[in-house]
């Protein structure tokens, strides 16, 4: 029985703590509205008790004055003028009523706070196994070049481009005419057909790298500029650095409609954080 609880349990704190950002950012967007409605409810309810309070202190009062030989009521202006309730008055009368929605409001920060943190930490992380990832997988090419040399290399890399390519036929709706040229290439990484030439794509690897010499980082996005490909949220967000420098490596694969086909990979991927990452 004790056991089965603690597994429950422990099931529970793990979908909460892989779920926990899109929890508080739940929260946080409900936290909103709640603290709207709580602050706007609570400002009807203050300007209904300022109001009162204004009209009591503005009531005339009937004071019985007794004259020289004349008895009788006279009313005495006894108003008290709105600018004599000031604003700390105010606050005496209504501070509690705003108790509610600024707790709201503290539960609400936090919750915003908290996920963004959570999700710094996780990007981190993610950057992090994407990097060490990123060089075991260059140490195992460089190791394969080092063992099988490099024709060998170039026929496992062809392989693996013609493989891609068999799974992923083209359409003539799908692919994308950048430049003049009427060679159908593939783009390995991000699965699109387009036409270009070997010499555009050249002169498009030597624009990176010009970027990279003179202002030290460039995105996967100006490569993709560069042969005519419209960039995605994913291309803008990695690239290479001095440190990670771009080379483009060709395959020559037949498309499933036997058509001459030019692979393109990289023999360095893009990295995440390349404008920040000089390790």
């Amino acid at each position: 029985m004790l056991t089965a609880v603690a597994h429950q349990a422990h099931k529970v704190r793990f979908l909460l703590n892989d779920n926990s950002t899109t929890l508080l950012t739940a929260a946080g967007v409900a936290g909103t509205t709640v603290t709207a409605y709580l602050t706007g409810r609570a400002s009807f309810k203050a300007a209904d008790i300022i109001r009162e309070e204004q009209n009591l202190a503005r009531t005339e009062l009937v004071v019985r004055d007794q004259t020289e030989g004349i008895e009788g009521w006279e009313k005495k202006d006894m108003k008290i003028p709105a600018s004599e309730l000031t604003n700390l008055d105010k606050l005496g009368l209504t501070w509690k009523l705003y108790l509610p929605p600024v707790g709201a409001g503290v539960l609400t920060i936090t919750c915003i706070i908290t996920a963004n943190r959570i999700s710094s930490k996780k990007i981190a992380a993610l950057a992090l196994a994407s990097g060490i990832s990123e060089r075991a997988f260059q140490e195992y090419k460089d190791k394969v070049v080092e063992k099988l040399g490099v024709r060998q290399d170039q026929k496992i890399r062809d392989d693996v481009a013609q493989d891609r390519v068999s799974t992923n036929a083209s359409n003539s709706r799908e692919i994308i005419v950048a430049g003049t040229g009427q060679v159908l290439c593939y783009d390995m990484l991000t699965g699109r057909y387009f036409q270009s030439t070997m010499e555009d794509i050249k002169r498009a690897e030597n624009k990176v790298n010009y970027e990279l010499i003179h202002y030290m980082s460039a995105s996967l996005s100006t490569f993709y500029d560069e042969i005519g490909l419209p960039p995605t949220d994913y291309t803008d967000t990695v690239g290479w650095n001095t440190h990670h420098n771009m080379e483009v490596q060709f395959s020559t694969v037949m498309s499933q409609d036997q058509r001459p086909c030019l692979a393109i990979s990289f023999s360095r991927p893009p990295i995440a954080n390349y404008d920040k990452n000089w390790d």
